[in-house]
């Protein structure tokens, strides 16, 4: 049986798993375990690997199911074809991974690494907490080059990946 991707609206993927398991489709929402940014305090809380998305398994494509699922409140679309309504559905063996990827209890971490021109902030080292903009990338060697006006005078570093934030 074939998987399908459901855009949901943001921060409603529980509310469109529930509605979705209400209306007796098979769905999974892949959820990680992460470390809130608090002001006053850490604590580990659980979230969407896949934010604004989950995966339900439907029987048939009929415009009977697709509509079922389309109606659920906090669904947006089903993901298909650019230009056109048909939807795509995912391969068992990648809903499989991410399955042995969640059991596994590995430790995963986003990265949305700043590209050129935009503004990122210094995390790690000398130049902590300063803003900059991001002139030049390589993100395989995860290398960036920061513009920061010091004085009226622009000095360029380079940074590792864990040591800049996209703003």
């Amino acid at each position: 049986m074939p998987w399908y991707a459901v855009h949901t609206r943001s921060r409603h993927e529980d509310k469109v798993y529930t509605g979705l398991v209400q209306k007796s489709f098979n769905t999974f929402l892949p959820k990680i375990e992460v470390w809130s940014k608090r002001k006053d305090r850490r604590k580990k809380i659980m979230v969407s690997m896949f934010p604004g998305y989950l995966f339900a398994e439907l029987l048939s494509l009929d415009n009977q199911t697709k509509l079922d699922v389309l109606k659920t409140y906090g669904v947006v679309r089903i993901l298909g074809k650019p230009n056109s309504h048909e939807p795509i559905p995912v391969p068992n063996e990648k809903i499989d991974a991410i399955r042995r990827l969640i059991e596994s209890k590995v430790e995963i971490q986003h990265f949305q690494y700043p590209k050129e021109g935009e503004t990122a902030k210094i995390m790690d080292g000398p130049f902590k907490g300063i803003e900059g903009v991001v002139l030049r990338t390589d993100y395989k060697k995860e290398l960036f080059v920061v513009s920061i006006d010091l004085l009226q005078r622009s000095v360029a570093i380079q940074l590792k990946g864990f040591q800049i934030v996209k703003i």
